[in-house]
């Protein structure tokens, strides 16, 4: 589908007619730098404490086109959005994460009204998703392509990371999340959010927020579960990872980092599996833990590890793993 095109005449509150000193002084005061912040934006870097002296560190781009459009999702949720995406893959590790850097490149003709709405999504989804967290800098560009580049950090407070390649043969597969409400909501969106000739409609993406507001804001501007990344840890998760391109194709990487198999419950998947299965971009986590664990809220037990290495199976039997790949798009998206 064409990209829709951004502003090309520059307004009065364009970034490019304000400068970058300028679009600063009003995107800084909406941010907070959060907790660990020993030094936040302002100098040449920030200092942030790592009492572990040890830091989990990740980074995710959203670009404009691929990622996101703007006739689809407000500034706000651009920014929500951007800090779930990255709070996850710290949670993932079993890390609490404290702090994010974020660099935004921008055509000059966009309003600033764009950034700071961006900014508050970045604020509002820290406080809710990782309180205590903060943004403690980054960097603004001039591009023809509007882009949201963040960088997280989180702190493992003592504890040993939890990695893909931990789960053993026996141990319960669990996730903790919803499983395919994103993917649905960007069918949706596809399907519906368009006008007459394909192209992205503000006016019918907002009919379809007043139907469909579950599942549009899970694509939009979703709430993983990211606190649950240090619970997995403190339960005894013996492997964990970031659900970011669909279950199945993210549990292949477990089991093969693992050199096991991953037999899934399909009672345990709900009404529809292959969505389940396939769909993308809901942020949950996926662990495995010890047999006879107490498995933690949120986490909900959906199969065992078995004895097959690198292999997916659903109810005992062998599938394909399916989900999201940026260069081919979301397998089962259309059907």
């Amino acid at each position: 589908m064409p990209d829709e095109p951004l502003p090309t005449e520059a307004a009065a509150d364009s970034i490019g007619v304000l400068g970058e000193q300028a679009v600063l002084a009003r995107i800084l005061p909406r941010l907070r730098p959060g907790d660990s912040a020993l030094l936040g934006a302002g100098d040449d870097a920030a200092v942030v404490a790592a009492p572990d002296a040890r830091f989990v560190v990740t980074s995710d781009m959203m670009i404009h086109g691929p990622d996101f459009r703007l006739a689809w999702s407000t500034p706000f949720e651009l920014g929500w959005k951007a800090a779930a995406t990255n709070l996850t893959d710290v949670a993932a590790m079993g890390a609490r994460p404290t702090a994010l850097v974020v660099a935004i490149a921008a055509p000059p003709s966009l309003d600033v009204a764009v950034l700071e709405g961006i900014a508050d999504g970045l604020r509002e989804g820290l406080a809710a998703l990782a309180p205590g967290a903060g943004v403690v800098g980054g960097d603004l560009s001039a591009s023809s392509v509007l882009t949201i580049a963040v960088t997280a950090f989180g702190d493992l407070e003592g504890r040993a990371p939890v990695t893909r390649s931990g789960a053993r043969v026996g141990d319960v597969v669990a996730h903790a999340g919803a499983r395919g409400d994103a993917a649905q909501g960007l069918a949706l969106l596809f399907a519906e959010g368009v006008d007459a000739t394909g192209e992205p409609s503000p006016e019918r993406t907002a009919a379809l927020r007043d139907r469909e507001p579950r599942l549009l804001a899970a694509q939009l501007a979703p709430c993983p579960p990211v606190a649950a990344g240090v619970t997995a840890a403190e339960a005894g998760a013996t492997a964990m990872l970031d659900v970011s391109d669909g279950l199945a194709r993210d549990a292949r990487r477990l089991a093969e980092a693992s050199g096991v198999g991953l037999d899934f419950d399909g009672a345990a998947l709900g009404d529809d599996v292959r969505v389940a299965l396939a769909g993308a971009e809901d942020h949950g986590l996926l662990a495995t833990f010890p047999a006879g664990s107490v498995i933690p809220a949120p986490f909900e037990v959906i199969g065992r590890v078995v004895d097959a290495p690198g292999e997916l199976r659903l109810d005992g039997a062998a599938f394909t793993a399916v989900g999201w790949d940026p260069y081919s798009g979301w397998d089962g998206r259309s059907g």
